[in-house]
């Protein structure tokens, strides 16, 4: 055991990477510091596997708990999948792979943990999931230490947290981040996720798990980029739904076009889990494929003549431009010669260059108040000859 760990050899690979983007931040040194005696009896009891960390952004809460305390068999379970990959390449580097297991958020995450360590979500949806979770299939004996940036935190979240524990109390704050710690899990009526809802304007049912962006709600962008559906790529027989989200998307190509086979893909297991979730709601599993993968990374070059995108504008909480020009890139791979790219973008963002150097000859196909669509064509691919 190392006394000292050092968070500046985290990476966020393969997730954005820029100088105002960080591998931790202060709510993992402090859930560290609190959690410290925690942590060193389930060292000192040699106890496998009671630990479980929810959130861990890129492996510092993970890495440090084994490094610092020896503890191994952590039970880790990570949304996006490149906070996995991360997790997993930062590991390799210190020396401390086979540590830690990977987990999708089921009870099997908690059952027999004595400690949770929590990176608080900003959805009140996902923290109630998770909570859940915690109540139903942990001992009664579990501590739960969960925390999070100040700014980010509500009254509301302890309303949450009340509902499925005895007793939560706060911290006092420290570097602007605070924690909330739980004790006494009580048990009651399942919180019933994903959850369901009828959109009328579709005609389909939506469903999500609690970290899916817009929940069961159908997004504004998502809405005026569907407007534009008798448009896009007439006759494909693949498309893709990039960042699928509650795959309304999905589901709503799916309907309008019965012999398409759309694929449904989004980093975040939440978003792949509630996209299949959508498509059997409205008996189109057979027609949509889930799949949770990082920028399309396995699927086949040209394999796509149409791709739909409504990329994000931000990283975690910090605006930037690097997720939207990464999935550009990808689309860019994925789609076949002459196959299309559309992406809805909120207004003040210009992406018109991005779009035409990284896929092809893009050009606006409407705007309204707070939103652009674009139609993009993959260019060509240039094959040239040598001459004899």
């Amino acid at each position: 055991m190392d006394p000292v760990f050092d968070f500046s050899r985290l990476r966020r690979f393969p997730d954005i990477e820029a100088s105002n983007l960080f591998a931790h931040d202060a709510t993992d040194e402090l859930l560290l510091w609190e959690s410290a005696g925690p942590l060193a009896e389930l060292a000192g009891r040699d106890d496998t596997g009671s630990l479980a960390v929810v959130g861990d952004r890129y492996g510092a809460l993970t890495l440090a708990a084994a490094q610092l305390h020896g503890l191994t068999g952590i039970r880790v379970h990570q949304d996006p999948l490149s906070g996995e990959l991360a997790l997993a390449a930062n590991a390799e580097a210190l020396g401390l792979a086979g540590t830690f297991s990977s987990l999708p958020l089921t009870g099997d995450l908690f059952t027999g943990v004595g400690l949770v360590l929590w990176q608080l979500p900003r959805s009140l949806a996902e923290l109630e999931e998770t909570a859940d979770l915690i109540s139903r299939f942990a001992p009664a004996t579990v501590l739960v230490r969960a925390g999070g940036r100040v700014k980010h935190m509500t009254p509301a979240m302890n309303e949450v947290l009340g509902r499925y524990f005895g007793t939560v109390t706060a911290g006092r704050a420290w570097h602007k981040s605070r924690l909330l710690t739980a004790t006494g899990p009580t048990t009651g009526t399942a919180s019933g996720f994903p959850r369901t809802e009828y959109n009328d304007s579709l005609g389909l049912w939506l469903c999500a798990h609690g970290a899916t962006f817009s929940g069961t709600k159908l997004d504004i962008g998502t809405r005026f980029l569907l407007d534009f559906e008798p448009h896009m790529r007439p006759g494909a027989a693949v498309a893709v739904d990039l960042g699928c989200g509650n795959g309304a998307v999905s589901a709503a190509l799916a309907t309008a076009r019965p012999r398409l086979r759309v694929l449904a893909t989004d980093q975040s297991a939440a978003a792949v889990a509630s996209a299949a979730a959508t498509a059997a709601a409205n008996g189109l599993a057979g027609r949509i494929t889930a799949v949770r993968d990082d920028a399309m990374a396995g699927f086949a070059a040209g394999s796509a003549e149409l791709v739909v995108l409504n990329p994000p504008f931000h990283v975690g909480a910090t605006v930037h431009a690097g997720i939207a020009l990464k999935l550009f890139d990808a689309a860019a791979r994925v789609l076949a010669p002459g196959g299309e790219l559309w992406t809805v973008y909120n207004r003040h963002l210009d992406y018109l260059a991005q779009l035409q150097d990284r896929v092809g000859a893009t050009t606006i196909q409407g705007r309204n108040a707070k939103f652009t669509v674009a139609r993009s064509v993959k260019r060509p691919v240039t094959r040239f000859v040598a001459q004899g």
